[in-house]
Parts: C-alpha cells; structure tokens; sequence
C-alpha cells in the first residue's frame, strides 16, 4: 500500500506531466538543447544542485540508449554535507523520448565517481532528494523529486539488491567496483 507521501508524489508527476503537455511540452523538452544533442554530456550542462536540500541531479544519454528502449536517463545524487562533500548515487530514472518514466536503475561506481555507499546510507538520503528550484525548469525539478518519492520503496530495493548483487561475486569490493565491462548493477523496468 502506497503511502500518503506516495499518493501525492504520484498526483505531483501527473500534474507536471499534463501542465508540459497542455504546453506542447514535457520534461526532456526543457531540459534539453532544441538542437545538438550530444551523447555523453551532461544537460544542463552545469548539474542541477540544491544547496538546501544537498540534492543534485544531471541528464545523459549513451549512444547505445535507444537499443535499451529508452531516450536517456537523470542521474539522482545527494551531497550530504554541502557541495563540497562526495555525491552519493541515488538512482537513475530511464525515460523514453516523451519524458516517460521506463526504467530505475543503479550504477557501479565508476559510471559515477564519487565515494561508495552501501544501500543503508544511500537509502537514508533518499528523502533528502528535493530539487524544488526555479532552474533550469520548475516543473521538471518539481517531476523529478516526485519520481524519486514515488518510487522511494523500488529505490531502496534496487539499492538493496545491488548491494546483495556485489556480495555474492567473488571478488573484491575494489575491483568490482572499478570494473568497466559492469555498468547496471540493479533494474527495473516500468
């Protein structure tokens, strides 16, 4: 049963949704270039950061990401003591080339960098995830902090079984970690 927060992350996600559409728009339309997308870069181009909340996030695409059914994906990350301290990965949220949700999914910490946490700290920032500014677009921050409430209890999940995931290989923490030929330790497909 979802819970109250839920309820009103998923009546949120519509509302920004159908005022995007009312407006011949959506998410991935204000937060991309009307021209020259480039695979790999990061839109905006400087990371969305909430210095109040520590919440920072970032879109990409890959050039194998319509072979995955998807257009690209939002990076969700917490800094928990300020700007200047590592991002945490909390997930990230596929979407196909409408701006609709396709996938959660977690990384290996190369894709991302920053210092690795296990799922117990990672899931212990999930609620600090609120990107509520103005820019670079309102209603898509207002979308992707809704998302990540809504799905708060697949995130933790996923976060778990990667960890699970990591545990039952048999090789270093270190080396898995680091490993380039595994990206995608966890998913859900929507």
């Amino acid at each position: 049963m979802a819970s109250e927060d839920q309820v009103r992350a998923t009546q949120e996600i519509a509302y920004c949704e159908a005022i995007l559409a009312k407006s011949s728009s959506n998410v991935l339309l204000k937060v991309l270039p009307q021209t020259g997308l480039e695979t790999w870069k990061h839109y905006p181009q400087t990371d969305v950061y909430d210095p109040q909340s520590g919440a920072q996030w970032y879109y990409h695409c890959h050039d194998d990401s319509p072979g995955k059914g998807e257009h690209g994906h939002f990076h969700c990350f917490v800094r928990p003591d300020g700007m200047h301290s590592a991002a945490c990965h909390l997930i990230a949220v596929g979407v196909d080339r409408l701006g609709h949700v396709t996938r959660l999914f977690t990384v290996n910490q190369w894709v991302v960098g920053g210092d690795w946490s296990d799922a117990e700290t990672t899931n212990s920032y999930l609620d600090r995830f609120n990107v509520e500014l103005a820019e670079p677009d309102y209603l898509v921050n207002r979308w992707l902090t809704a998302i990540v409430t809504r799905y708060e209890d697949i995130i933790r999940q996923l976060n778990l079984d990667r960890d699970l995931w990591l545990e039952q290989q048999d090789r270093e923490l270190g080396d898995l970690l680091a490993d380039k030929n595994i990206e995608v330790l966890s998913e859900l497909r929507l």
